[in-house]
């Protein structure tokens, strides 16, 4: 297997290899474009990033700014929104399904790091780079989500479609189809029904 082949599968890798490092070099450049355009310059903002996430649906749209580290391995379904800083560290594949609003400041954080310094403290390859031990587990965010501000979602997390995600939350397993979840860790709080429907809420009218 290739190094890029490990990192996907979630088996240690070496991140400093020359294929992982010009992928990510060329993501961190498209990033600093997009952020540096103007909302003004839409046309060239939506080419910018078709290329950094070539598997993209139809109405996605970042505010930025937004960093990846690969862009690559994230795919985002149609009409994906997501507001300012959007972190997605993408060394494990990301999976976004459509109509998904994203809040300021969510981090999407696939990599992991051995628990044991001994592990993980940097060392010298027999090529002589410097490198380290890294691997990572993939993230699902299903249709229909909200995520709210601030949220941060590790390794390995699924989150299903219809889910509300309270601003502020850590999530690190799985939360099901249809449910208002929070905290830290983020737990399932309750099912999301047909009580909850804006038009009930008349004092917003």
């Amino acid at each position: 297997m290739t190094e890029k082949e490990k990192m996907l599968a979630g088996k240690i890798y070496d991140p400093n290899g020359t294929e992982l490092r010009a992928l990510r070099a060329r993501a961190h450049a498209l990033c600093m474009k997009y952020n540096s355009t103007p909302e003004t310059k839409s046309k060239k903002r939506e080419k910018i990033l078709s290329r950094l996430l070539p598997d993209k649906g139809e109405g996605a749209y970042i505010q930025g700014p937004a960093q990846f580290d690969y862009g690559v391995f994230t795919k985002v379904g149609k009409n994906f929104y997501a507001n300012f800083n959007l972190t997605v560290l993408d060394t494990c594949p990301v999976t976004i399904g459509d109509n998904v609003f994203v809040g300021p400041n969510v981090s999407i954080l696939t990599p992991l790091h051995p628990l044991r310094y001994e592990d993980r403290n940097p060392y010298v390859h027999p090529d002589g780079y410097g490198t380290d031990k890294e691997y990572g587990a993939p993230i699902t965010i299903g249709d229909n989500c909200w995520i709210a501000g601030d949220v941060k979602i590790l390794a390995g997390a699924k989150i299903g479609s219809g889910c509300v995600i309270g601003a502020g939350s850590v999530v690190t397993s799985e939360i099901p189809d249809n449910y208002l979840a929070y905290g830290v860790p983020c737990k399932p709080i309750r099912k999301i029904t047909a009580k909850d429907a804006i038009d009930l809420k008349k004092e917003l009218f």
